[in-house]
């Protein structure tokens, strides 16, 4: 079991920045890809972007693409977004999630074996 909690959701004005952090818990941090994945009210969740094991590969949806930077931190078993230059689209649940394997990052949802409870992002205009 791998257990996920994300933090450092709020609330921030348009064009502002926030760093998201998800703590692993239960399993070998290097042994999962990761993702970010937002849900919006009354949207499907959609994918933010992901990441590798060892960090070395990301994949980014194209609508945080050169905005948002998804990094890990493997000894501290830590994921992060950093999220820049905030739009009030951006605001959403955020969820982290994990995938036991080796392989590249993963962009699909059902991939992911374990989620987080999700952070709030609210972006005011």
């Amino acid at each position: 079991q791998v257990q996920l909690v994300e933090s450092g959701g709020g609330l921030v004005q348009a064009g502002g920045s926030l760093r998201l952090s998800c703590a692993a818990s239960g399993r070998s941090f290097r042994s999962l890809a990761m993702g970010w994945f937002r849900q919006a009210p009354g949207k499907e969740r959609e994918s933010v972007g992901s990441i590798n094991w060892s960090g070395g590969i990301t994949y980014y949806a194209n609508s945080v693409k050169g905005r948002f930077t998804i990094s890990r931190e493997n000894a501290k078993n830590t994921l992060y977004l950093q999220m820049n230059s905030l739009e009030p689209g951006d605001t959403a649940v955020y969820y982290c999630a994990a995938h036991v394997g080796l392989g590249g990052p993963r962009m699909q949802g059902g991939d992911y074996e374990y989620w987080g409870q999700g952070t709030q992002v609210t972006v005011s205009s």
